[in-house]
């Protein structure tokens, strides 16, 4: 028989969780503190932990940490409501079978536990231990608490000590590059370099000459020899971004380079072993892209070992509001300005506007915002006039108007009236100031009352200066 342990301080939580493993056959243990779980971790005691993170006395970590030490076969799921790329890292480096933020889909949740179970039953006698030899690196710059990130940050945690090569995807300015940093700075190559080359900025001989280097003489103009990008991330990680718009030359090199473990300069005459981990991002479909004849097959499967796909803002737009305070945070701090404050008509306007460049083009709106903003605090109309007012500028009309729209339009009498009632307003009533206003005598002024059919009264006292 399976037994579980369900440990959650919310007793609704609590019932649910503990109904939905008696429904799949488990005997199912509860209890409600962390504390109370730690005391239970023993040996063979459980086949299975669903924790919650956040409870008193102590944590789901701490009950993490008392089952892979005394406990190690036995696999820790962690629940939250709080799911960030910190604690979906923290959970996965520091053994977690898996990390589900709330509200959790109960199917999802049934499919979770089966893996767990399976992986058990299969890894027996495996130990998931913390790694304790790479230091602390900052992940602050990938924001967002959607289901979509956390499973982006979860599989992240996972590439990230192997030595697969991982191909990440993703529309332009979605956060691709921030990603192939997290797999290299959560990696065994951390104390290495991270080279990243942008495949698309370089036409395809001086691509050649970037990554592999050249020797002295190799061309006009090599006056002497170049180490190429590939040596230089020898040993850590290099980033090929934009791989898709990668000439056939170039990708038939690189297919080489990656097939051999090698390199040759141009003009070189002797190759060189190199240890590279490759990260690949692009925004193109490259399976289309072979289809069409446009990206070599070989290499597809090569680079495309495991995929990444980052959504779009447009599908975590629940993430704007953090990742908009964010970029407030980090640009004001970066200016040396205080932290400015987003005012809520702003945040609206950011929520609804569609954002074609995806985060890159928030955090740019951001920086503006901050620059042209007063008193700290940004309002709609220190927004771009794009995101401002996202209503497209009128175009001239046509000199014919389509019937039935003139009677929307006001005549020019009434024009005529609108503007005069507006001086006379202003002129407190007053015919003669504002008929020296309007640049007309008084005389004219009344003609054009009665033209345009009166206009409210006012008091007025033509003996006034």
């Amino acid at each position: 028989m399976t037994r579980v342990l369900v440990v959650e301080d919310d007793a609704v939580s609590r019932d649910l969780l503990s109904e939905i493993l008696l429904a799949e056959g488990f005997t199912v243990e509860s209890v409600d503190d962390g504390a109370g779980a730690v005391a239970k971790a023993e040996p063979g005691r459980f086949d299975l932990v669903v924790s919650d993170v956040r409870m008193n006395h102590a944590s789901g970590f701490d009950v993490l940490k008392a089952f892979t030490e005394r406990a190690p076969t036995t696999p820790v799921i962690l629940i939250t409501a709080f799911g960030d790329v910190t604690g979906a890292m923290q959970a996965i480096q520091a053994g977690a079978y898996d990390y589900v933020s709330k509200p959790f889909n109960i199917e999802e949740l049934r499919q979770t536990v089966a893996r767990a179970l399976e992986r058990k039953r299969l890894l027996a006698q495996q130990k998931a231990t913390a790694r304790e030899d790479i230091p602390p690196t900052k992940l602050a710059d990938i924001v967002g608490k959607s289901p979509k990130m956390l499973e982006v940050y979860k599989l992240v945690a996972r590439v990230a000590p192997t030595t697969a090569t991982v191909l990440v995807t993703g529309e332009s300015g979605s956060g691709k590059e921030l990603v192939a940093r997290a797999i290299h700075n959560h990696s065994p190559r951390a104390t290495k370099e991270f080279v990243p080359v942008n495949c698309t900025a370089l036409s395809e001989s001086l691509l050649e000459s970037e990554l592999f280097g050249h020797a002295r003489g190799a061309f006009t103009g090599a006056i002497s020899a170049k180490r190429g990008l590939f040596e230089q991330a020898n040993g850590g990680t290099l980033f090929l971004d934009e791989i898709g718009d990668m000439g056939p030359k170039m990708q038939a090199q690189l297919l080489r380079a990656i097939q051999d473990g090698e390199i040759r300069p141009v003009g070189g005459s002797e190759a060189m072993k190199v240890d590279v981990r490759l990260v690949a991002a692009t925004n193109r479909d490259l399976e289309e892209e072979v289809k069409k004849g446009r990206f070599r097959e070989d290499l597809f499967f090569r680079i495309n070992v495991v995929t990444i796909r980052l959504p779009s803002l447009a599908e975590r737009k629940a993430d704007i509001p953090l990742l908009a305070s964010h970029f407030l945070t980090k640009i004001s701090r970066r200016d040396g300005r205080p932290v400015a404050a987003l005012s809520e008509a702003a945040l609206a306007l950011l929520a609804t506007y569609e954002w074609p460049g995806n985060v890159r083009e928030l955090e740019n709106a951001v920086a503006r915002a901050v620059a042209v903003a007063k008193d700290g605090v940004v309002l709609p109309s220190d927004l771009p006039p794009e995101i401002n007012d996202p209503t497209p500028a009128p175009t001239t009309p046509e000199p014919s108007v389509p019937s039935g729209l003139m009677e929307d339009r006001p005549t020019l009498a009434e024009l005529e009236r609108r503007y005069i009632a507006l001086v006379l307003g202003e002129c407190g009533g007053n015919k003669k100031k504002a008929a020296e206003k309007l640049g007309i005598d008084r005389r004219t002024l009344y003609r054009a009352l009665e033209r345009a059919g009166g206009v409210p009264e006012h008091d007025d006292d033509d003996d006034q200066p």
